[in-house]
């Protein structure tokens, strides 16, 4: 376990995040027309070298190793970065990038190394060897076998186009954070500082808690609205997982179905508008359209997710007699209101700014900002100096963090770029499924899975994203149901196993079987496996046409995942448990084929949605008489 930082170097990271903060909010003109620094910051790369220097050397500090080493790394990192910032304007009237100097190439290469080294202290081994290896392909790719063999660079070539063109470290996932993501990441840090996490967890308590699987429900809730701000799975699983689990075992629940349910909603936490993480914003920019299609776009499937998760829990809960809180143990839905409404009021101008009034960009400073201001009004959670140092420490803490991500997976971008692999890797995904949309489809879902386990849901996105999307998109699939999908797929590793990292750090606070609690995750959640390839073989389904169809499809939706829970579960609001094995598998199926859009990519000739439709209600008509016969004829369980 990482030992706690001394002040000194808290106190270091917080002002640097504060440096950084200031400036991405004079690039965009949060404090006037006028740019403060705008005689000093002429051109935008000018921005991304200085915003890096405030960041990427400082994980030698957050990740610390040995200061003999630590501290020479800093320093030549912020000289090699200063060197670039003064000669920005020369590098790019002279294309650098294509015909650096020496003296360029050399602090290059040593950048290389240092973020690669970064990388390993940030985010493991995994994602490191997996950046490396790409980031030398262009200097190797002669001697690989055909997938893999592209156009050849040297290593002077490739390290300078690394670092001194806009396509690689500094490409479009890099810009996504430097313009949108650092003020979201601000907003959903101060909101757990300031006691925001525990006000939502007490108002889920107050709705919820005394219902059927109360506690689980309540998870459900805070879970997911902290996930969608925090934007890390795991860490909202040791958070908000400290209450809601116990609770959850205090109801009845069995201690590996609470690991699994807290899993589950944290992991739907990612995908939730209107936040959803970082990841959603890197996607705004790939697809070079406003967030709020994103966020919209993303409704309806996370809708459907927390309702399935719900519609389960009701479920097992049934079966189980698994009760609700006492009143006596549950807030005051007034109480809570009344010491937290300022919370929502931030949460409210939020909504407002991203949503009616489209400035993505800005929203997240004037919410944060109103919500410090009325947080000072709270006795219980009002910041003093100590807590502020704490909040911009954790701030810049995230912030380093993501920004050697990015510039690990900008490494892997920039190379595919550089060899021109993107487009061949697409041609021969292409040749190998040929006309078959569905085998794509399982191969997309199998790689976006695989590459989440070793790394990052944002790196693994950014990468799929470039290799794999337009792949799936040159089948006239919409082009933002196909980043959705890899979205969903990369995610599912945390509640899979034999990973399910998600799982197992609930396990831990639940004091339960670590693989036991991911298959209790898996099935909890198991609807999130068929909602990508709802929203990707039925683009209604995620608002791109008419209202009507797309009404028409999330009800479908949600009839076919209410089917599949109760089959799971083995219990059916209005018939209670479900006994035989035959009528559960035969309701699951029924609502598998009611809740998918067609089934062209299981048969030759695809029906309509109409035949689907009767083809799930046959049956579950099937199993309703099954269950009736096996009621009245006392026919055992096999």
């Amino acid at each position: 376990m990482q030992a706690t930082p001394h002040p000194a170097i808290r106190g270091l990271v917080a002002t640097l995040a504060t440096l950084a903060l200031l400036l991405a909010m004079d690039t965009l003109r949060l404090f006037g027309n006028q740019q403060w620094l705008q005689g000093l910051i002429g051109i935008e790369t000018q921005y991304f070298y200085a915003l890096t220097a405030l960041l990427a050397p400082w994980a030698f500090l957050t990740f610390p190793s040995r200061p003999w080493i630590d501290w020479p790394i800093i320093a030549i990192s912020i000289g090699i970065l200063g060197g670039f910032f003064f000669t920005a304007e020369q590098a790019l009237d002279e294309a650098w990038e294509f015909a650096a100097p020496q003296f360029a190439v050399y602090g290059a290469m040593a950048l290389w190394l240092i973020i690669l080294e970064a990388l390993r202290r940030a985010a493991g081994w995994p994602l490191c060897i997996i950046a490396g290896v790409f980031s030398i392909l262009p200097v190797i790719t002669e001697y690989l076998p055909g997938p893999l063999n592209g156009l050849t660079s040297s290593w002077a070539e490739t390290a300078a186009y690394h670092f001194l063109s806009i396509e690689s470290v500094f490409g479009l996932p890099f810009r996504a954070f430097a313009e949108l993501v650092i003020g979201f990441v601000v907003f959903g840090v101060v909101l757990q500082h300031s006691g925001g996490g525990q006000f939502f967890l007490n108002l889920a308590f107050a709705l919820l808690g005394r219902q059927r699987g109360g506690p689980a429900k309540v998870a459900i809730v805070s879970s997911g609205l902290m996930g969608s701000m925090s934007g890390s799975v795991v860490t909202n699983v040791l958070t908000t997982g400290q209450l809601t689990i116990p609770a959850m075992r205090k109801s009845g629940m069995a201690p590996h179905i609470a690991g699994g349910v807290e899993a589950c909603a944290s992991t739907g936490g990612v995908l939730l508008p209107p936040i959803m993480g970082s990841t959603a914003f890197v996607m705004a920019t790939l697809l070079d359209i406003a967030y709020i299609d994103v966020a919209t776009a993303a409704a309806l499937p996370a809708i459907l997710y927390f309702a399935s998760l719900y519609l389960q829990i009701d479920a097992y809960a049934g079966r189980e007699n698994v009760t609700g809180l006492a009143p006596e143990e549950t807030p005051s839905l007034r109480k809570t209101l009344a010491e937290g409404w300022f919370y929502l009021g931030a949460f409210a101008l939020l909504i407002f700014l991203l949503i009616f009034l489209q400035r993505e960009s800005i929203a997240p400073y004037y919410a944060t900002a109103a919500l410090l201001v009325l947080n000072q009004f709270s006795r219980v959670h009002r910041l003093d100096l100590s807590a502020a140092v704490d909040l911009m420490y954790a701030v810049g803490k995230l912030l380093i963090e993501l920004v050697v991500v990015l510039a690990g997976v900008g490494l892997i971008v920039g190379s595919l770029s550089l060899t021109g692999l993107s487009g061949t890797l697409v041609n021969d995904l292409l040749s190998l499924a040929g006309d078959d949309i569905g085998l794509l489809l399982f191969m997309g879902a199998a790689t976006s899975f695989v590459l989440g386990i070793g790394m990052t849901v944002t790196a693994a996105y950014i990468f799929l994203a470039v290799v794999l999307a337009p792949a799936l998109v040159s089948q006239n699939l919409d082009p933002l149901s196909v980043h959705l999908f890899i979205l969903y797929w990369a995610m599912l590793s945390y509640i899979t196993p034999p990973v399910a990292l998600g799982a197992y750090a609930a396990a831990s606070i639940a004091e339960s079987n670590p693989l036991k609690t991911g298959f209790a995750a898996m099935r909890m959640g198991s609807v999130i496996y068929i909602i990508p390839f709802i929203f990707v073989l039925d683009a209604a389904f995620i608002l791109q046409g008419p209202w009507h169809v797309s009404v028409q499809a999330f009800a479908e939706a949600l009839l076919g995942a209410w089917l599949i829970c109760a089959g799971l579960q083995g219990y059916l609001a209005g018939l209670g448990s479900l006994s035989f094995i035959w009528t559960r598998w035969l309701i699951a199926l029924g609502g598998l084929a009611i809740a998918l859009p067609e089934l062209n990519w299981v048969l030759d000739n695809p029906p309509s949605n109409l035949m689907s439709m009767a083809i799930g209600a046959a049956l579950v008509g099937m199993a309703l008489i099954s269950h009736r016969l096996s009621a009245t004829t006392n026919i055992p369980n096999p």
